[in-house]
Order: structure tokens, then sequence, then C-alpha cells
């Protein structure tokens, strides 16, 4: 019997050898690497309320710089075209707010580096006060 009668669904035991490939690359081989990522050690603590440094270092956050807010009504939202201008909250030449994750953590004003905004820190908010608004 032929590849073709054994396995209708295949041309020359294309199939099989696919089959056979798949097979392979599930099981793991001593060459391969580790997952990456944290391991379970990366969460022990040696004491009680310490905190690894290299792990939190290591934890994303958002970072946005705030010009301003305002509230309109969806009807007045609706109708804003190009060209259209929303005044916000912010008086020109106050500082903006340099927020992390939603929290405000620092004051400052734009700056220009190399063709892009930057901002120049002026205030920062004391940890105190940045923890008594969690």
């Amino acid at each position: 019997m032929n590849d073709t009668t054994e396995n209708p669904n295949t041309e020359d035991g294309a199939e099989d050898a696919k089959d056979a490939t798949d097979a392979t690359s599930a099981t793991p081989t001593g060459s391969e690497k580790p997952p990456l990522g944290p391991s379970a050690a990366d969460f022990e603590m040696s004491n009680p309320g310490n905190i690894d440094p290299e792990v939190l270092q290591n934890i994303s956050v958002s970072l946005a710089i705030e010009v301003g807010r305002t509230q309109i009504k969806i009807k007045d939202l609706m109708r804003l075209t190009q060209g259209s201008v929303v005044e916000l909250d912010r008086i020109a030449g106050e500082p903006l707010d340099l927020l992390v994750n939603d929290t405000v953590v620092a004051q400052g004003e734009v700056v220009l580096v190399n063709d892009r905004y930057g901002i120049r820190l002026t205030r920062v908010v004391p940890s105190s006060d940045r923890l008594k608004s969690l």
C-alpha cells in the first residue's frame, strides 16, 4: 500500500512528517532556555517587609504629562471639528503635572530636547503627600 492510500489527506507523507515535527517540538530538550519572567524565588522575602529592589525596579509604570482638563457636554463634544478650540482649566505658564499611573508626582515646564518634547521638573511632590492620595 502506498502513503496516499494509508492517509488520503496527505501527499507523499507530508502530513506524517508534520506530525512528527509537532511531536518533537512539544518535547523539551536540554538546550531550551528557562521561561522568561520572575520565578517563585523572586517573590520570597528574606525579611518580612523587605522587597527585592531588582524586582521592584523592573516594574513598568505609565508616565503622562497633563496640560489641563475640562468638562463639556456630549452635544458640544459632537460639534467639535478641525480647528475648534477647547479651553482647559489651566492658566498659560502654570506648571504641567507629571503623572505616574494617574498619580501626580511632580510638576514642570515643557522643554525641547533634540526636536522632542520633554519636561523640566520644577517641583516634586513629597512621598508623604503622594501616599495620602492613594
